[in-house]
């Protein structure tokens, strides 16, 4: 057994190959995420926290937007993608005190 009340899982979602010809939508991942999970995962773990898993930033929040949709779960589900959001805020800014508003408008509007 397994302390599980203390733990975090860090996953990615079930995604499709880069190279597959037909990309699953959001709903699908939300669906093959949450099913892979309800499998494996004991409902003591209180969170499970998303990797990006190369999404971009808009991909990464409309598949977890999705799984929180789909009603109540054993455990909270929430991102620990930092990369996918800071990304457009580090592209805006790129380094320059000029480019701090454009950044700032990044942050608050949320990934593109």
């Amino acid at each position: 057994m397994w302390a599980s009340e203390g733990t975090l899982l860090k996953p990615n979602m079930v995604v499709s190959g880069k190279e597959c010809p037909v990309q699953a939508d959001a709903s699908q991942v939300a669906e093959a995420t949450v099913r892979t999970l309800r499998r494996v995962v004991p409902s003591a773990v209180p969170g499970i926290v998303f990797l990006s898993g190369g999404q971009t930033p808009r991909q990464a929040t409309e598949h977890l937007s999705a799984m929180n949709a789909m009603g109540s779960h054993p455990w909270e589900l929430s991102f620990s993608y930092g990369r996918a959001l800071q990304d457009p805020v580090l592209r805006a800014w790129k380094g320059q005190a000029a480019n701090v508003p454009a950044a700032k408008k990044a942050f608050s509007t949320g990934p593109s």
